[in-house]
């Protein structure tokens, strides 16, 4: 529960929040636990705090919904895709792919200091809309295929390529990662992949991580919320490469 109110409040602020919550749920679960049901117990408890902050953002920020609706739209087209090709794909090809990206990602958002402190929309019209569809897309199809560090693919894209803030990706990219996590509650409540008991209680705790960090980033602003991305960054990719690592070595 501790692991899931630091996972909700990391996800509010800028995403990644599964970096910590399901580790948290590997090591507590005993061995003999489905991996199905570690990522479907995973997914009821994050859902509760990517639902709270959503709104927050939603009230506060009053995003524009004509960029969201193609986002979530072809995010969720994209996460069924992903997760149809995942079947079919060898996955310790893609580690070692994403973990290269997070560290150019890290070190472009570094040597960019200005990048996301404001919001100066960098295209109008059907091209905005087309490469907010873009987007989710691609990081949707990712999500369904691995997965970590989709909050803050989305993030990053929505900045660099749409010249959204860092604050109005972030609430953006939460709306977009709350309809993934439902189609994957579907799929795995629906298979009954699910510890119900365990992840409501985790729920709760991941609720007031992300309420709480919702209201800190909304009060911060840009600036905090570049810096926890930058760490949450460099927190992936140790996590990612200490994988590599045992990929090749095991």
């Amino acid at each position: 529960m501790l692991a899931a109110f630091a996972a909700g409040w990391v996800d509010a602020v800028v995403g990644g929040g599964g970096l910590i919550q399901l580790p948290a749920l590997l090591i507590g679960l005993p061995d003999s636990t489905a991996p199905a049901s570690i990522l479907g117990t995973n997914k009821i408890s994050s859902v509760w705090g990517t639902l709270t902050s959503s709104i927050t953002y939603a009230i506060k920020i009053r995003p524009d919904w004509r960029t969201i609706i193609p986002l979530v739209v072809c995010s969720a087209t994209g996460s069924a895709l992903g997760a149809h090709a995942a079947r079919f794909l060898p996955k310790e090809y893609f580690t070692p792919i994403v973990l290269v990206a997070l560290v150019g990602v890290g070190i472009y958002t570094w040597r960019r200091p200005e990048l996301g402190l404001t919001t100066e929309i960098k295209h109008s019209g059907g091209h905005h809309y087309l490469r907010a569809a873009g987007i989710g897309l691609g990081v949707g199809a990712y999500d369904g295929i691995l997965g970590p560090g989709t909050g803050s693919f989305f993030v990053i894209l929505l900045v660099a390529v749409l010249g959204y803030g860092f604050l109005e990706a972030s609430a953006k990219a939460k709306i977009a990662n709350l309809v993934t996590n439902l189609a994957a509650i579907a799929v795995f409540g629906l298979s009954g992949s699910v510890i119900w008991k365990l992840g409501l209680l985790m729920g709760g705790a991941n609720l007031l991580g992300g309420f709480l960090g919702a209201r800190m980033a909304l009060t911060r602003g840009n600036g905090f919320v570049r810096k926890v991305y930058l760490l949450v960054i460099a927190g992936l990719v140790v996590k990612l490469g200490w994988d590599v690592v045992g990929q090749f070595t095991g």
